[in-house]
């Protein structure tokens, strides 16, 4: 029997799962185009992070293979990200000089503790946190991120050379006051990498764009001998397979990268859970969130012993191995076998890749994550979320990406109290028996039975809702004029919980229904609730209030 989309049943652990022998050569040529792909772009998500090429490529081999043997997910793909990079380059860039030893130890530390806190998060079954970082809040984090990463890339695509460790502003002021020394080469070769990777997604979306531009401006430079006309290069890379390591740092060292780590593993779990999610549904199989964390924990913790560093889910190459038919982890396995074999014998290839092209690259694509259309949307949907990702973008991109997630988990618990101080209360109409035959919501004012209101509260009541609650139900109660109310039901059906606030306010709302002479009673409660009111005090032995139907009755009397 095939599991239905969404998920319903757990899946065991089966490395490759889905692998048949009739699908391996599809499988195989997917994996060659995720190399083609991820080559490239790790390569210049490394930069960006202040780490060498070969933390980028390092990422591809021992992290890879053991997401893929872990994963539940079938189809997304572990690699370092732009979100990843910018927020490595940004947390660490003030603690140590990119490009030093301190520095490298530092992101591998960060790696590791971020692998920690997945596996941890995994184990305690903690992935419902991830929920806290809502679809605003990561369309604004991602998007800050990815404007400050795109700035580096204009500054590399130029030519003009940009001090490490500079904010938002300063790396715009920097470009801006060098746009005149603007190399004519690196321009040409940046606009012809542009217009190559846009075009050529769509004459062929399966041809790897990136590995055309990278092959073709390399040839270029190295034939037009134009380095010697100001063009940057990639320079040495060096060769040989990732090593295993241990960051070496103090006590001190490791606590003040904890915070980093945290938000990194906060967006790897909300970014990686979605997507997983997102295509077993599409594509009929199971997942699991806990052993997917497991996973990207076990990814993590080998990248920081292996030489790179943080690893999260690629969204952009998970959607190129969904649009090459993958729906297996095989293609991750053969990317990392042929990036081992390009660092064994292929890295004097890469020397004089031109950075232009690189940064071109980079940029294109990274340009989705700007969230220039998923702002639009918000701003048609709903203005306060539209808010809440404007202001996590703007606290990103001028404060920095720590103090971002800081400020965007708070508009989150804003955005929350907001709705819940606000549940619905609806006034219920009936047709002939008044609780068997509920058919519709009735206006303010109306009466379900003559001097009998039937009000339902559709939320647990609790601080921040409950006065909300009463104040309502008084306002119900006070627009009523003929004939008065004298019977009060409240429908607690969908009342889960109610606190010691909460409490306090309904023994108030009983006085002030007890001067008025009007009786209240309850209906539907659910298994528990009663005792939980009577803890609580609303309901009392020495005030025992009559059930609906009593009320009902003694109304229909009337």
């Amino acid at each position: 029997m095939h599991p239905r989309p969404g998920g319903h049943h757990r899946p065991g652990w089966r490395p490759l799962a889905g692998l048949r022998r009739a699908l391996i050569i599809r499988e195989a040529l997917a994996g060659v185009t995720l190399l083609a792909i991820a080559v490239p772009l790790n390569i210049g998500y490394a930069q960006i992070a202040g780490l060498p090429p070969t933390a980028g490529l390092y990422a591809l081999v021992l992290p890879a293979f053991a997401y893929a043997l872990v994963v539940s997910s079938r189809q997304v793909v572990a690699s370092p990200d732009a979100a990843a990079a910018a927020l490595v380059a940004s947390s660490i860039g003030g603690l140590a000089v990119a490009g030093g030893s301190g520095y490298a130890t530092m992101a591998l530390a960060q790696a590791i503790i971020c692998g920690v806190l997945l596996v941890a998060a995994a184990v305690f079954k903690l992935g419902f946190l991830a929920n806290f970082l809502s679809k605003p809040i990561l369309i604004g984090f991602v998007g800050g991120l990815a404007l400050d990463i795109m700035v580096s890339q204009l500054a590399k695509m130029l030519g003009i050379p940009l001090k490490s460790g500079e904010e938002f502003l300063g790396k715009l002021s920097q470009l801006s006051a060098g746009l005149g020394k603007t190399n004519p080469w690196s321009l040409l070769i940046a606009v012809a990498s542009v217009a190559i990777l846009l075009l050529g997604r769509r004459i062929a979306q399966v041809v790897p764009w990136a590995l055309v531009v990278l092959i073709f401006t390399t040839v270029l430079v190295v034939t037009a001998g134009l380095e010697t006309s100001g063009v940057a290069v990639l320079g040495p890379v060096d060769a040989g397979p990732p090593v295993l390591t241990w960051p070496v740092l103090d006590l001190a060292g490791w606590l003040v990268l904890v915070p980093s780590a945290i938000a990194l593993t906060l967006v790897t779990m909300a970014e990686g859970l979605l997507v997983a999610r997102s295509y077993g549904e599409k594509n009929g199989y199971p997942t699991s969130p806990n052993r997917d964390l497991l996973a990207f924990g076990a990814a993590n913790i080998a990248a920081g012993a292996s030489g790179s560093f943080t690893v999260g889910s690629s969204t952009s190459r998970t959607a190129a191995m969904d649009q090459a038919g993958s729906r297996t982890q095989l293609p991750t396995l053969v990317a990392a076998a042929g990036t081992l074999l390009l660092l064994l014998f292929g890295t004097a290839l890469l020397e004089h890749i031109p950075s232009p092209a690189i940064g071109a690259v980079v940029a294109v694509a990274i340009l989705p994550l700007l969230g220039i259309r998923e702002f639009r949307v918000l701003w048609r949907q709903d203005q306060f979320e539209f808010i809440v990702g404007a202001v996590c973008f703007l606290a990103t991109l001028l404060i920095g990406a720590i103090p971002g997630i800081l400020i965007a988990f708070v508009l989150a618990l804003v955005n929350l109290a907001k709705r819940a101080a606000t549940p619905a209360v609806d006034v219920l109409a009936a047709e002939g028996d008044p609780l068997a035959a509920v058919v519709r919501i009735a206006p303010p004012g109306t009466a379900t039975a003559p001097g009998v209101l039937l009000i339902r509260v559709a939320a647990p009541l609790f601080f921040a809702n409950s006065s909300a609650v009463a104040e309502t139900i008084r306002d119900h109660i006070e627009a009523i004029v003929d004939p008065l109310v004298r019977y009060l039901v409240l429908d607690l059906e969908a009342v889960t919980d109610v606190d010691v606030t909460a409490a306090e306010t309904f023994i108030s709302l009983q006085h002030w229904l007890n001067e008025r002479h009007i009786t209240l009673s309850f209906s539907r409660a659910r298994p528990g609730l009663e005792d939980r009111m009577r803890a609580l005090g609303i309901i009392t032995d020495e005030a025992v209030y009559p059930t609906n139907r009593a009320a009902l009755d003694a109304a229909a009397e009337r």
